[in-house]
């Protein structure tokens, strides 16, 4: 018995689908990469419920014929590709001339068309790839596409879409991926009803800039190579400009979005020493390369592309960007050091010159022990006056350096360790005495079993993170208000993120209230932040918050804690005197499990008797 047949078209589509239509995004990137083929120079999408009800793309493109609507949702039918070699030479979006089809197969669409020198337009249903209505009808040129329902046949696909802030956070990306590659064209993005994006045509850095706001122009480096292999233009951002995520990092060839490590690798070594660490540079990098030296189709998002002169682009890349940051003085330029140099005067034929001259002490005698002494820092009278809790140890230090008679020296040396117990009388300075700062990063201080060595920026971290719990857990907050309240825009995709935080934030010691539709105020900052950090520490929070896991986010309060405290906490090199080194560790034992950071990582080490006795 015959057992192999052939699809039938629905399932067909339906396979395709799932490798072309993996989100509502998608949809989208196929909707308007089409619209962009046709010559349109103002797009405009509408989304509901993040592409799950409603997807609609109007575009004022050529538009189609009665026929030419039809045909465009069967499978492989393209108006791109007449024979294989045209594959090599393809400088449109899309052109497998499957997407209508795959969309189709998953989801009831609605197209109207015409084009320009149409009277009459064309209307088509089809639900699930089942043709319902075929019609002429009045319409606008160009074309308008509705998807609804998306997945509706395909429930194992509908159930593992994320949640529409996930998913529209998706849709936004591959929106701005296209808008960033045509600026000539009017994009406008509206979800819910509410206008996210309207993106009028300009040049490409105003669009970068109508895209991510945030006086990002300023922050901006262009760039520009030309060769017989490729031409890449664009703008890389200054060092000061990097971030903690990824996010204002593209690369383009040909108009098209595409993610290369290597590229990006060849970025990241150019900024390498100049960038702060556990930042980013931004980079808007756009590729023009023969078509033919390209393949955009082996992966079915397309966005995975293989040059067939790899190497050769890097060190291009490489060298452009660096070239771009040598030019605008950002990479430091060779200053040698002048001080104490050799100065040799220039020569001509007619100079004259005479031998050098040395001067010295034809009586010196080193063996003469009349010479005069030099003059002692130290006074034996006044010694005690100056010593104090503050200043005792630079004193001694400077003792050391001091060039003296070896009476004096002992003398000194004696007073000064005689006399430790009349400087510290009490207690509590007593305790002090025994602490000691390390490289600005370790406290070490004497206990029973030998040495206890701190992690001071781990230490403040673990007594933040508890603080903050506790404020969480007692929804009590405790800010400090600051005299003038700081604006702070956020993007439309920032904004649906804001707000499933902004609850806990306000716990935390965020003051902050809404000041129109996507911009917000503080008016505060929490109690241990620093208010001239303020922005900054809630802009590095916000960041990692966009980095966090599905499941990270179940135990939300929790990673906000780790992530506040972590910022917020001292950076490693900071000077603390004995005093600030003694209320860290009073806070650190005053935390349940003082040894382990909110990370697990080790806070508390001791060097016991036995273990310094091994050195020796």
């Amino acid at each position: 018995m015959d057992i192999i047949q052939l699809l039938p078209d629905s399932v067909a589509n339906q396979i395709a689908a799932g490798e072309v239509i993996q989100r509502p995004s998608s949809v989208i990137k196929e909707l308007v990469e089409n619209s962009i083929d046709a010559e349109a120079t103002d797009i405009s999408i509408l989304v509901k419920d993040a592409g799950r009800a409603l997807i609609q793309v109007i575009d004022n493109g050529k538009g189609m014929s009665e026929t030419d609507a039809r045909m465009a949702f069967e499978r492989h039918a393209t108006s791109k590709i007449t024979c294989a070699d045209d594959l090599f030479r393809l400088k449109t979006m899309g052109f497998r001339g499957e997407a209508l089809a795959s969309i189709a197969a998953v989801a009831s669409v609605e197209l109207k068309t015409r084009n320009r020198a149409s009277e009459l337009g064309t209307r088509i249903v089809i639900n699930g790839s089942d043709l319902e209505l075929h019609e002429s009808i009045s319409c606008a040129a160009g074309s308008n596409f509705s998807v609804k329902n998306l997945f509706f046949n395909v429930p194992a696909r509908r159930k593992f879409l994320k949640s529409n802030t996930s998913e529209f956070r998706n849709i936004i990306t591959d929106f701005q991926r296209i808008a960033l590659v045509y600026p000539q064209i009017q994009f406008s993005l509206t979800h819910n009803e509410t206008l996210v994006y309207k993106l009028p045509a300009t040049n490409l850095k105003q669009r970068i800039s109508d895209i991510f706001k945030k006086n990002i122009q300023k922050n901006l480096i262009s760039i520009e190579s030309e060769s017989t292999l490729a031409k890449i233009t664009g703008f890389i951002g200054l060092p000061e400009f990097a971030h903690k995520t990824g996010n204002h990092q593209f690369f383009f060839v040909n108009g098209r979005f595409m993610k290369h490590f290597n590229f990006h690798k060849a970025v990241l070594n150019t900024y390498e020493k100049i960038l702060q660490a556990g930042t980013q540079p931004s980079y808007f990098i756009y590729f023009q390369v023969e078509p033919s030296t390209i393949d955009v189709n082996i992966h079915p998002t397309k966005t995975e592309i293989k040059f067939e002169n790899e190497q050769i682009l890097f060190q291009i890349l490489q060298s452009v960007v660096r070239q771009s940051l040598g030019k605008f003085n950002v990479v430091p330029s060779i200053d040698f050091d002048t001080e104490d140099k050799i100065d040799i005067p220039y020569l001509s034929k007619n100079s004259e010159f005479s031998l050098p001259t040395v001067d010295f002490n034809p009586n010196y005698n080193p063996f003469d022990t009349d010479l005069p002494k030099k003059k002692n820092f130290f006074k034996k009278d006044d010694f005690l006056e100056k010593a104090n809790l503050e200043n005792w140890e630079n004193l001694y230090q400077d003792f050391e350096k001091q060039t003296i008679e070896t009476d004096e020296k002992d003398y000194l040396q004696t007073q000064i360790f005689e006399n430790k117990e009349k400087l510290f009388l009490n207690n509590e300075n007593l305790q002090v005495l025994n602490l000691l700062q390390i490289k600005n990063m370790y406290i070490l201080s004497p206990v029973k079993s030998g040495l206890m060595l701190i992690h001071q920026k781990r230490a403040h971290e673990k007594i933040l993170y508890e603080q903050i719990i506790q404020q969480l857990e007692n929804e009590i907050s405790h800010s400090q208000g600051i005299l003038f309240p700081v604006q702070y825009e956020l993007s439309f995709e920032d904004l649906e993120l804001f707000n499933e935080i902004k609850d806990d934030l306000q716990i935390m010691g965020f003051e902050i209230e809404f000041f129109g539709r996507n911009t917000i105020v503080f008016n505060g900052f929490p109690s241990f932040v620093d208010a001239a950090n303020g922005i900054k520490i809630f802009e590095r929070l916000f960041a990692e918050y966009k980095n966090f896991d599905k499941n990270i986010k179940e135990n939300l309060r929790e990673e906000l804690a780790k992530t506040l405290a972590n910022v917020s906490s001292m950076k490693i090199g900071k000077t603390l005197n004995m005093k600030e080194m003694q209320e860290l560790i009073d806070g650190l034992f005053a935390c349940p499990n003082p040894n382990y950071s909110p990370n697990g990582k080790k806070i508390i080490h001791i060097l016991n008797i036995e273990e310094m006795d091994n050195f020796f």
